[in-house]
């Protein structure tokens, strides 16, 4: 999971966790997600916060992209802020509603 804010990763997180789910982070930035990327166990999927203190996300989904890691942003950002390159990646708004978010995390991830 990445995401910057954190009381939506800590509430995300216990949820997540609550329904079966393994969860790796929260992490709140892209240089540590990447290194996480590097160096820990591969995740089955990802959560991805677009806008991270200031950065875009774009970094993490191309790394996961290349690793055929699928993900799931959740943003409070326009469909139109995502790039076309990422088009097909399924977008949760925030405030999330955390059982659209189950649905599409396991559209994503089987």
């Amino acid at each position: 999971m990445v995401e910057d804010d954190y009381l939506l990763a800590g509430e995300l997180r216990s949820w997540l966790a609550g329904e079966g789910a393994t969860v790796i982070g929260p992490v709140p930035r892209v240089d540590t997600a990447l290194e996480l990327l590097d160096h820990s166990p591969l995740p089955s999927l990802a959560v991805l916060d677009v806008n991270l203190q200031g950065r875009m996300v774009w970094p993490v989904a191309d790394a996961l992209i290349a690793r055929d890691i699928p993900f799931v942003f959740v943003t409070g950002y326009d469909a139109e802020v995502i790039p076309h390159a990422y088009a097909q990646a399924p977008r949760a708004e925030k405030p999330v509603e955390l059982r659209q978010l189950l649905r599409l995390l396991l559209s994503v991830g089987g």
